[in-house]
């Protein structure tokens, strides 16, 4: 499902015009965004937990050039489902 489909359904099971949906869900978008730039975590109850992950510095190699490179400690965006989340994911 696109964030097309998401925002023409949702405009039809509220009655709110599709491009106000949009703007709202860009702007959902860019608060998660900005929240999780900043090291904040974002809680939706029932739903989920879109978390900042913390990868620590390591060795890579590059198999053509037959040489290795330090990749520095870096975060990462990630999702953890709720349990409700998962349990109705689970039953279908």
């Amino acid at each position: 499902m696109t964030k097309a489909e998401i925002a023409t359904e949702i405009a039809k099971t509220t009655g709110i015009d599709k491009t106000t949906v949009v703007n709202v869900i860009e702007q959902f978008m860019a608060v998660v965004k900005e929240s999780l730039a900043h090291g904040e975590n974002v809680y939706l109850r029932g739903f989920g937990s879109f978390i900042v992950k913390q990868r620590a510095k390591k060795t890579a190699r590059n198999i053509n050039k037959n040489t290795t490179l330090i990749v520095p400690a870096h975060n990462i965006p990630a999702f953890k489902p709720a349990n409700v989340f998962m349990d109705e994911v689970a039953k279908n």
